[in-house]
């Protein structure tokens, strides 16, 4: 049985691996340069994910039908904090005296939207596939808003940079609250298919082109000077302790199936890219955040499978 549930979602990480990989061809070849990687994450994050999220709220999501709606954000603030008591632990225990926040904003921000989204979309169908979109994006409803305000913050605190308060309402944020705005006022039903329909077409193209940014952010990656007992440190919280630690939480608390699996798949996650995107952005020293990226990435095409598998056929057994 689990055996089973290993091929499925193994099967599904290597679709996720191959799109992800093209996109890692494209920018070694340089095909596709950094500055067209920026303007594709740029059209990304602003045009196409933003309609992704709008298409699928109004399509699929009602206060009735999600009455607790405003868990998902509380979920994610929680997965943050866990992250980085996860990381704080493993500082103290290996006595680290330097570059502790890089390390713990490793720990604590996990690439939240498009992998899940890309993993749900290849593992489930149907009103389940749905579902876990809605999670997901109420999810990211929190998560932007502290990723986009204390890891900036983490990663740039020496420079003093002052506080922005439009770099926390993200695109995808807006439109969020905007479709839950348009839904409680009942005027997500008149909205005309002729720009409906744009939309729908514009926000399906999310997931492939995500994973050839996320394929091509990893290519970027400058791997000098790895500290080699440091990042192992960090991939033991980051890939074995925190999602190991979530599969315990969910069947104590013995929460619903697929709250479960969304709390297990976000924690099994590997380090947001975005923490790159900051470095560079801030022209901060990357002394830990490139190769967290890339090496959380790699070893994530393994323990992604494992742990989702794990959970799926303990819940089966429950």
């Amino acid at each position: 049985m689990f055996l089973e549930q290993f091929k499925i979602t193994g099967l599904a990480m290597a679709q996720i691996f191959i799109l992800g990989g093209l996109g890692y061809i494209l920018v070694k070849k340089n095909i596709l340069s950094g500055e067209g990687l920026d303007a594709l994450s740029r059209l990304v994050i602003q045009i196409i994910f933003p309609a992704l999220i709008f298409v699928q709220m109004l399509k699929n999501f009602s206060f009735n039908l999600y009455p607790n709606w405003w868990i998902f954000p509380l979920i994610s603030l929680a997965i943050t904090v866990t992250g980085l008591s996860v990381g704080w632990l493993l500082l103290k225990l290996s006595e680290v005296k330097t570059d502790k926040l890089q390390f713990l904003s490793l720990v604590a921000f996990q690439n939240s939207g498009y992998l899940p989204l890309a993993m749900v979309a290849a593992i489930f169908t149907g009103q389940q596939a749905s579902d876990i979109f809605i999670f997901i994006f109420l999810f990211l409803l929190g998560f932007d808003l502290v990723a986009w305000s204390l890891g900036i913050y983490m990663l740039t605190y020496e420079k003093q940079v002052k506080f922005k308060l439009q770099s926390v309402f993200s695109p995808p944020v807006i439109v969020n609250l905007t479709s839950l705005v348009l839904i409680a006022l009942g005027l997500n039903k008149s909205i005309p298919d002729v720009l409906f329909k744009p939309l729908s077409m514009v926000g399906n193209c999310t997931l492939p082109l995500a994973m050839l940014i996320v394929g091509g952010n990893v290519a970027l990656v400058q791997l000098k000077n790895i500290d080699r007992k440091l990042t192992l440190i960090f991939l033991l919280g980051k890939l074995i302790i925190l999602p190991a630690l979530g599969i315990l939480i969910v069947l104590k608390l013995a929460l619903p199936h697929l709250l479960g699996f969304l709390i297990v798949l976000q924690l099994a996650m590997p380090s947001a890219t975005s923490l790159s995107v900051i470095i560079r952005r801030y022209n901060r020293p990357d002394v830990l955040i490139s190769q967290g990226v890339f090496f959380s990435h790699i070893l994530s095409l393994f323990t992604i499978p494992l742990f989702l598998s794990l959970y799926l056929y303990l819940v089966m057994l429950k």
